[in-house]
């Protein structure tokens, strides 16, 4: 029985503890707490957390089914999924110091525990190999996207890396396999303005003042599909994805672009071919000008 009260859960396999503050109630025990907190996790699930030790109160005592909920307290329990499709792909460490690492990510990963996937996400994945809690994402690629992303490793200067992101200190080139219309003519520069579609998870264009701008450039053609080139200037959610929509060439295998349609959870047979080609920017410790590629090629 661990009677401190600066219980700090160990990391699992690549997971950390998901902490809920327990608020008034008229639950008897955690359990009622937590599955009428959580109505979309079935109550079997909270039923196994519990019975296989993974659900603790505030100073590491581990909770059973039974156990009376104290209010304005807080506990821990670790999420794992019984079933979880395997990401048959692997990521590739490209640089680290101590600061963030550069990381080659596979299409089909997912970056963070979410829904779904857990295990088969390349956070948990890092901190598994890594052994390191406080990795943090310091910028995202969808799911279906490949290519080069950075990693915190240190809390204390995660945010100045995040800043340059924000902030748009960052160059990010991008490399696409999509489809080509002769009368289109390149280098172009997109502007459009950008915003929530449905279904929720896609986005759409709308009329009014552009919000997402991308510089397109066409690298080579080959009959009725070629390789592009693009810069985003803003980072909207599926940016590159619409645009290259919005001109009537979508990107090849695209799901949702420019129509949704779910593939099954294992069908890996048809990648995306969006790549996030290469990265640079000035590193605000060092000052020095940092570039990453990706060892990915898409090729017509």
């Amino acid at each position: 029985m661990n009677t401190s009260a600066e219980f700090i859960p160990p990391m699992i396999n690549g997971v950390s503890a998901s902490k809920v503050f327990l608020q008034p109630s008229t639950a008897a025990t955690v359990y009622d707490y937590l599955c009428t907190q959580f109505p979309h996790i079935q109550t079997s699930e909270w039923q196994s957390r519990f019975q296989e030790g993974l659900v603790y109160d505030a100073q590491g005592n581990s909770l059973n089914l039974n156990s009376p909920y104290q209010a304005n307290s807080h506990c821990f329990y670790y999420r794992f999924l019984a079933h979880e499709v395997h990401v048959p792909f692997e990521h590739q460490i490209l640089f680290e110091n101590e600061h963030f690492m550069v990381i080659d990510k596979p299409h089909f990963l997912t970056m963070s525990p979410t829904g779904q996937y857990v295990q088969e996400t390349l956070l948990v994945r890092l901190k598994k190999q890594t052994g390191i809690e406080h990795l943090t994402p310091i910028h995202r690629l969808d799911r279906e996207t490949a290519g080069v992303v950075l990693i915190s490793k240190n809390v204390a200067s995660r945010g100045l890396y995040q800043q340059l992101f924000a902030t748009r200190q960052v160059q990010k080139t991008y490399h696409a396999i999509a489809g080509y219309r002769e009368e289109l003519r390149f280098p172009q520069i997109v502007r459009l303005r950008m915003d929530k579609g449905q279904p929720f998870y896609t986005m759409q264009v709308l009329e009014g003042e552009p919000n997402s701008e991308t510089e397109i450039t066409l690298l080579e053609q080959q009959d009725h599909v070629a390789k592009y080139e693009l810069k985003p200037h803003t980072g909207k959610q599926h940016q590159l994805r619409v645009h290259l929509n919005f001109l009537g060439i979508p990107i090849l295998n695209d799901p949702f672009y420019p129509s949704v349609a779910h593939k099954a959870d294992n069908d890996f047979s048809a990648p995306l071919q969006l790549l996030a080609r290469h990265i640079q920017f000035i590193d605000p410790i060092t000052q020095q000008l940092m570039q990453f590629s990706s060892e990915q090629v898409l090729t017509l």
